[in-house]
C-alpha cells in the first residue's frame, strides 16, 4: 500500500515510516523540515520538501504518488506557542490539514488518519477519559485539533474516504525534538546529559499519561490497515497510567547518572514557578483500540525511558533539526 506520511521526518512520523516499511508498505514523506530532520527518513524513502500549507505543492505530490492512504502527522505542537500565536497555530493545524484533506479527496485516497490529541481535548480528568468524554479544549492548539476532527467527519460523509482520529496522550521516545517547547522527557534528557540543570514547573504534581513512540506508530499501522468500523471514528492512544512530573524528573535523573562517566555528577533537579494553564491531571482510556484492533501498549514506561535516555546519550554533541 502506498502511504503518504506528512511530518514523516519528525519524531512520531519517522517511526511510522519505519513500521510501514517493516510491514511491506510503500511510504512517501512530506515534510518542510522546520522541525523534522532528513536523517530520520530511512534510505530509499522519497522525501518531498513541501509545506502542508501550500495547497498547490501538496496537490502535486499527491498526483505524483497517488497514495491509497495518508497519515497526517505534520503539525504545530506547542500549546504555549498556540496561546501566543493563535493565527499561526490555525494556519498550520487547520489550513495545513485542509490542504492535505483536499488533495487526498481529489486523488481518491481511501483511508485518512489524523494525529489528534487526547491530552488537550478532555481537560482535567481524575480517571482515564474514554472517547465519549465531552471535548472541552481551552487552548488554541486544542481547538485546532478539535476543529480538525470535525473536518475529518465532514470529509468522511462527503467523500469515499474513511477517516480516523488518533488522540495521543503524552508521546515520548527517541528522536523527540528537545528544542523550543517540546515534551518534558526530551528537554530533561538533553539538559541533564549536558550537565545542565533542569527545572520542574511548580510543585511537579502534574499527572500525565506517557506512551512510547513505537506503540503510537503501531496504532497508526492499525488505523491505516484494519477494517473501518464506521466512516469516522476517534481512538485514544495511551496507557491510562498516571505519572507526575516529579516522577519523570527523578527517573530521568537516575538514568542520566547511570550513564555519566566516573566521577561525574548529574546536576540536581530544581523547581521553578508554575506555568499558567497547565492541567493538573490528564489520562486517557484506550479500550476502544484494544477492542477494535487488539492494540495495547507493548513498551512499559521504565523500558521506554531507558531507551530514550540512551538515545539522547548517543546523540551527545550532535545538533538535530
Amino acid at each position: 500500500m502506498r502511504v503518504i506520511v506528512t511530518g514523516g521526518a519528525g519524531f512520531i512520523g519517522s517511526h511510522i515510516v519505519e513500521q510501514l516499511l517493516a510491514s511491506g508498505h510503500e511510504p512517501h514523506v512530506i515534510d518542510n523540515l522546520s522541525t523534522g530532520d532528513r536523517r530520520n527518513v530511512p534510505a530509499g524513502v522519497v522525501l518531498h520538501e513541501v509545506d502542508v500549507r501550500n495547497l498547490a505543492d501538496v496537490q502535486k505530490v499527491f498526483e505524483a504518488v497517488r497514495p491509497q492512504a495518508v497519515t497526517h502527522q505534520a503539525a504545530q505542537m506547542s500549546v504555549s506557542l498556540s496561546v501566543r500565536e493563535p493565527y499561526f497555530d490555525a494556519e498550520v493545524n487547520v489550513m495545513g490539514l485542509l490542504s492535505v484533506l483536499q488533495a487526498a479527496d481529489r486523488t481518491g485516497v481511501e483511508r485518512f488518519v489524523f494525529a489528534s490529541s487526547g491530552g488537550v481535548l478532555y481537560g482535567d480528568v481524575d480517571v482515564p477519559a474514554p472517547e465519549t468524554h465531552p471535548a472541552d479544549p481551552v487552548s488554541p492548539y486544542g481547538i485546532s485539533k478539535w476543529v480538525g476532527e470535525r473536518y475529518l467527519k465532514f470529509y468522511s460523509q462527503q467523500s469515499k474516504m474513511t477517516c480516523i482520529a488518533l488522540r495521543y496522550s503524552n508521546v515520548f521516545g527517541p528522536r523527540q525534538n528537545p528544542h523550543g517547547e517540546a515534551g518534558v522527557v526530551a528537554i530533561f534528557c538533553q539538559r541533564l546529559l549536558r550537565g545542565e540543570s533542569a527545572t520542574i514547573n511548580g510543585d511537579g504534581k502534574y499527572i500525565r499519561d506517557y506512551v512510547y513512540v513505537t506503540d503510537v506508530a503501531a496504532a497508526n499501522i492499525n488505523a491505516l490497515t484494519q477494517p473501518a468500523i464506521e466512516p469516522f471514528r476517534p481512538y485514544n492512544v495511551g496507557t491510562g497510567q498516571p505519572t507526575d512530573t516529579n516522577q519523570i524528573g527523578e527517573a530521568i535523573h537516575r538514568e542520566c547518572q547511570r550513564l555519566a562517566g566516573p566521577g561525574q555528577t548529574v546536576p540536581p533537579l530544581g523547581h521553578g514557578p508554575a506555568r499558567a494553564g497547565d492541567l493538573r491531571s490528564n489520562m486517557i482510556d484506550s479500550t476502544r483500540a484494544k477492542v477494535d484492533w487488539g492494540w495495547t501498549p507493548q513498551v512499559d514506561f521504565a523500558s521506554g525511558l531507558r531507551q530514550t535516555v540512551q538515545w539522547f546519550h548517543s546523540q551527545a554533541g550532535e545538533v538535530r533539526h
